[in-house]
């Protein structure tokens, strides 16, 4: 009998498939948001906004400016994947107070503000990103930020 995935490792690799949908040139990343009874309630990836043109059509200006990861993120024409999460839910009528996201890079200041807002208090992700103000905000709002590999091994003691 094979060994069943934890949940954290359930939703992470649902959040890797819904990153597959991403047109973003330099980052794919995918999200979920799931309740405290392990039930999803949304997913968004990095993408245009809903009716423009998909950066792999147009281009990315931060790619041709070359701007590093992490800066002038006002210069992107995408929306990152929880943003996409709680803009969507609040469309749809969908609650994410006590949600649990999953994503696969930690989250910018931008999302974490948005996050933060909907009432998601713990925020699982896999890769990093360069962004120190987004972990002061979450601390100092509450959020917990934690990496999949910690929560794992916290979950194993």
């Amino acid at each position: 009998m094979t060994e069943r995935k934890s949940w954290p490792e359930y939703f992470m690799d649902i959040a890797h498939q819904v990153a597959s949908r991403s047109t973003c040139l330099r980052r794919q990343v995918g999200a979920v948001a799931v309740s405290p009874e392990n039930r999803i309630l949304g997913t968004g990836y990095n993408g245009p906004l809903p009716g423009a043109p998909h950066c792999d059509e147009v281009g990315c200006l931060r790619e041709k400016m070359h701007v590093p990861s992490g800066q002038r993120q006002e210069l992107c024409r995408a929306q990152h994947a929880e943003a996409n999460v709680c803009n969507f839910a609040a469309r749809y009528g969908m609650v994410l107070n006590g949600a649990i996201m999953y994503v696969t890079t930690q989250p910018c200041t931008t999302c974490v503000k948005a996050m933060a807002t909907s009432g998601i208090k713990r925020v699982v992700f896999e890769g990093p990103y360069p962004d120190e103000l987004a972990c002061q905000l979450a601390k100092e709002v509450g959020m917990e930020l934690i990496s999949l590999d910690d929560l794992l091994k916290k979950e194993q003691k």
